[in-house]
């Protein structure tokens, strides 16, 4: 038995192919996985203070007071429609997707108006588009038969509706009802085990450990402030080490050197 690229087990010679959990976003093993592989090293870093972390958010909060997330929205639902959709996508492929789809559709009900098969048709660029146009028309359903339309302020109630996790309802109560949540998604995940500001082995234990580290005033903003720095600065095979503005803290080795000819 092998393994091929994706993490599958593969019976050799054989072309069977037998589906494991390490290659599921919701395996533990997926996300030791994916950053073991994109990292330029995989070593354990040490856990950062309390105020070094302090220091790192309050640069972070020198650089851009109000980080703003990437993603367009209308309201409430258009965003939670966007986050959905955003999983294994970029949020730039999103936005082109979603022009179209938000102009006919910005609310549940006309969501389920326009039906399964035109949704497909609107965001067939973004990655799996087929089983997310399900959940959308499936959560925008369920949004009209229990909540009246409404876009619920409530993790629990969010979590329960066709395609949302924890990250996307974190997203969604963070951009849209302010409250002070931390979406974990690669980009954290990576951020906080490689700089040592919060090292853990699942994304739960990423965000528990974001939690704790994070001051309570800048907690409204970490998300974002993460999320970018991951995005444009952390990056996955080859951080851009020399232009970090948190270098002096953060506990990955060896920086990456300022390119030649830079």
């Amino acid at each position: 038995m092998r393994r091929d690229r994706s993490g599958r087990r593969v019976a050799a010679n054989s072309g069977v192919v037998v589906v494991t959990c390490i290659a599921h976003a919701s395996c533990p093993k997926y996300w030791q996985r994916i950053e073991a592989e994109r990292m330029p090293t995989a070593k354990k870093v040490k856990k950062l203070t309390r105020a070094e972390a302090e220091a790192i958010f309050a640069r972070f909060h020198e650089i851009e007071p109000e980080p703003k997330g990437e993603l367009d929205y209308i309201n409430a639902f258009t965003l939670l429609v966007a986050v959905v959709l955003s999983a294994q996508a970029t949020d730039t492929g999103v936005n082109k997707a979603t022009k179209r789809l938000f102009e006919l559709a910005p609310s549940p009900a006309a969501m389920v108006a326009l039906g399964v098969e035109q949704i497909t048709e609107l965001i067939k660029t973004i990655g799996l588009y087929r089983g997310k146009a399900k959940n959308v028309y499936a959560l925008s359903q369920m949004l009209l038969d229990r909540h009246g339309g409404e876009v619920p302020a409530d993790r629990a109630a969010l979590e329960a509706l066709p395609g949302v996790g924890r990250k996307t309802a974190n997203v969604v109560l963070n951009i849209y009802f302010r409250q002070p949540t931390i979406a974990v998604d690669t980009h954290l995940f990576r951020v906080g085990n490689r700089t040592g500001l919060a090292p853990g082995k699942t994304p739960l234990e990423v965000e528990q450990a974001l939690t704790r580290q994070v001051p309570e005033r800048f907690m409204l903003h970490a998300h974002h402030w993460l999320i970018l720095h991951g995005r444009y600065i952390c990056k996955a095979r080859k951080p851009e080490c020399w232009r970090c503005p948190i270098a002096q803290w953060c506990r990955f080795e060896p920086k990456t050197p300022l390119p030649v000819g830079k």
